[in-house]
């Protein structure tokens, strides 16, 4: 057997797939390891970013499409099952691959990795399933499950969706993950007008439009934001849209003192350091239990000019009220770790390793940084508590816990553009992945008396 099947697209999204299976890799990151080690040219990075998302966001409704099929297999194995998925979401969700150049390789594959027999099995199923057709997902009666197997949404989720927001609520959400995300970035006012920034983008051929919740924002549309000038002169830093909404929260002063407890990768850290002067005694610490994302923040505080009002520093958030004296500092970010659940769009492998056990544990984990950093904000001080998930258990009611613990802080309402607004409920800022094709996102402002 010729090992050439290897160099495939095809070979090199299954063997990914296959991972990201096991739970040996996350699907980003793997994919962004594989292109660059491969060398891949643009069409075949962009066919192997498809493949991998794609089967993976679809990963239900595919098993669900295959099952009727493997009715009568003894046994399959697991690997068999990825391939087969990988197929048949070829087959059903890309209309421009011709089904025997899928065919063909999925058989060179199933032999490479197993023998003929396993190729002949791969065969059968798929030209089976061609000549058959697939189930109609609306067929499914109960609702909550025909959201779960349409969107492939695991069904927990589907069940604290619908109680949270309800179940059209949750199929629109569903139906917007379906969708590609965004590439958005942030522009540094202080060094470039929103108006330079489009023109010496479309200058290189970049299109981008300003975005509709962030006034510091640009959403991509053609071409490669991380590739331009700008971003190469530090004018102008990836980051989602939501998240760009965090750093004005603050209402920072340019001679604050700024704790970030949670920092890494830095982009919220950078965008704070935006508000800081150097001369004023304006300076924002940022914190990371991990010594290489410390090495990360540093990193991107350089690049984007900043680097002069950003100290990293190697700490456990829980322990800040240890290390730091009491009213230390005049702002307060903790941007806490979380299920990552409003991420499914850029990261769809999230919704299948989280369990319903984890919003039992990660609340304990966001209330206990809460409770280590409240003693170090001055009286008068603001705190914002944000996450990237869209659960009421990692949000709102860590926000409740916390506040009927301490009577010395109140809510107040966030300042957000008037296109947000709606999004504003009990003084708390959600911002769900439907509403504006973002991140999913919580954001409150904690006033101490």
């Amino acid at each position: 057997m010729s090992k050439t099947v290897t160099k495939t697209v095809r070979y090199i999204a299954f063997t990914l797939l296959e991972r990201v299976d096991k739970g040996g890799a996350y699907s980003n990151l793997a994919i962004k390891e594989a292109i660059a080690t491969t060398q891949l040219n643009e069409k075949d990075a962009r066919l192997l970013t498809e493949l991998v998302y794609g089967t993976i966001g679809n990963q239900l409704r595919l098993d669900y499409y295959l099952a009727p099929f493997l009715k009568k297999a003894k046994k399959v194995d697991r690997w068999v099952k990825v391939l087969l998925r990988m197929s048949v979401y070829q087959l059903h969700f890309l209309d421009k691959v011709p089904s025997h150049a899928i065919f063909n390789e999925a058989v060179e594959i199933a032999k490479y990795r197993g023998n003929v027999g396993v190729g002949q099995f791969v065969n059968g199923v798929l030209r089976q399933l061609q000549r058959v057709g697939v189930r109609d997902v609306e067929q499914i009666a109960e609702p909550m499950e025909r959201v779960s197997i349409t969107y492939s949404l695991p069904m927990w989720l589907v069940q604290a969706l619908v109680k949270q927001i309800g179940l059209e609520a949750t199929a629109e959400l569903g139906a917007s993950l379906m969708k590609p995300s965004h590439v958005s970035a942030r522009v540094d006012t202080r060094v470039c007008t929103m108006q330079e920034a489009l023109d010496s983008l479309a200058a290189e051929g970049i299109t981008a439009q300003p975005s509709a919740i962030s006034p510091v924002g640009l959403v991509g549309e053609k071409g490669f934001l991380a590739g331009s000038e700008l971003f190469t002169r530090g004018q102008l830093t990836i980051q989602d849209e939501s998240s760009m909404l965090v750093a004005p929260m603050l209402a920072i002063e340019p001679g604050d003192k700024v704790l970030d407890a949670c920092a890494a990768p830095g982009g919220k850290t950078t965008h704070i350091a935006t508000y800081l002067d150097a001369e004023k005694g304006g300076e924002v610490r940022a914190l990371d239990i991990h010594p290489h994302k410390v090495a990360l923040i540093e990193e991107n505080a350089m690049r984007l000019h900043v680097e002069t009002v950003v100290h990293a520093q190697q700490l456990d958030a829980r322990k800040v009220s240890e290390v730091f004296a009491p009213e230390t500092f005049d702002r307060i970010l903790v941007d806490a770790p979380c299920s990552g659940i409003g991420l499914i769009r850029r990261k769809p492998d999230i919704k299948y390793q989280k369990t319903p056990q984890d919003f039992t544990n990660l609340p304990k984990i966001q209330l206990s940084i809460l409770e280590s950093v409240a003693p170090t904000l001055k009286s008068g001080g603001r705190m914002v508590y944000s996450t990237c998930t869209i659960m009421e258990e990692e949000n709102e009611q860590v926000v409740a816990a916390f506040l009927a613990k301490h009577p010395e802080f109140e809510l107040v309402e966030p300042v957000v553009s008037e296109s947000v607004r709606g999004a504003i409920k009990d003084h708390m800022l959600t911002i769900y992945p439907q509403a504006f094709h973002t991140d999913g996102f919580f954001i409150s402002c904690l006033q101490k008396k």
